[in-house]
């Protein structure tokens, strides 16, 4: 018997954060290699653009725990 998208979607959303999340690793893992490559070759433009933006004094980067604060400050509203 076939499992409809839906059916699988809610039995999938019942699982625990953790199962879900190996899951949604797992499914991307099986994505197109061809797009993955893509994928990653952008994702190292940006840290590379990014790592040059700080290099050169265009951006000031900011420790984790103050930018986590500033956020949560944010998001308190």
């Amino acid at each position: 018997m076939a499992i409809s998208v839906e059916q699988l979607t809610e039995a999938v959303l019942s699982l625990p954060s953790e199962a879900r999340a190996l899951l949604a690793d797992r499914l991307v893992e099986s994505l197109d290699p061809a797009q993955d490559r893509e994928i990653q070759a952008l994702w190292v433009a940006e840290a590379t653009r990014r790592r040059d933006e700080v290099r050169i004094g265009k951006v000031t980067p900011i420790a984790g725990d103050e930018a986590l604060q500033r956020v949560r400050k944010i998001i308190a509203g």
